[in-house]
């Protein structure tokens, strides 16, 4: 059984192991916990059986008009049974009073995104991969 929550202080290295395939070099384990620590909203799912993260989204804001979901992340074997939808359900939901909830993803994934009612938009960024070689965050 998965669970929700958004306790983040206590997780510990061991439970949030296996995040961040595909980055040219993951977080450390420090700027894990101080992004989810440091976030407006931040929401895990649980697996009960091992007490393992296994899918988290995080979302900064000015907590008046706008919000931005930088982090919508699950492990891949946990891929494909409703604990992404669900954890941007529930955060969409939770900031459903804000008049923009905005974030950028991979081309593949917009379809996703627009089942859970979002529309595609234009965005920029910068990548700085240096930055996740600094374990102190």
């Amino acid at each position: 059984m998965i669970s929700y929550t958004t306790e983040v202080k206590d997780l510990t290295e061991d439970q949030l192991d296996g995040f961040f395939a595909g980055w040219p070099r993951s977080p450390s384990f420090q700027q894990f916990h101080a992004a989810l620590h440091g976030s407006y909203r931040a929401l895990v799912a649980t697996d009960e059986h091992t007490g393992s993260v296994v899918g988290f989204i995080t979302a900064i804001s000015d907590g008046t008009l706008t919000a931005f979901i930088p982090w919508l992340e699950v492990l891949p074997t946990y891929q494909g049974h409703g604990i992404g939808s669900e954890l941007l359900d529930r955060t969409l939901t939770e900031l459903g009073t804000l008049y923009s909830v905005d974030l950028t993803c991979e081309e593949n994934l917009t379809e996703f995104y627009v089942h859970r009612g979002m529309i595609p938009l234009r965005g920029m960024a910068t990548r700085n991969p240096a930055a996740l070689a600094n374990p102190a965050g």
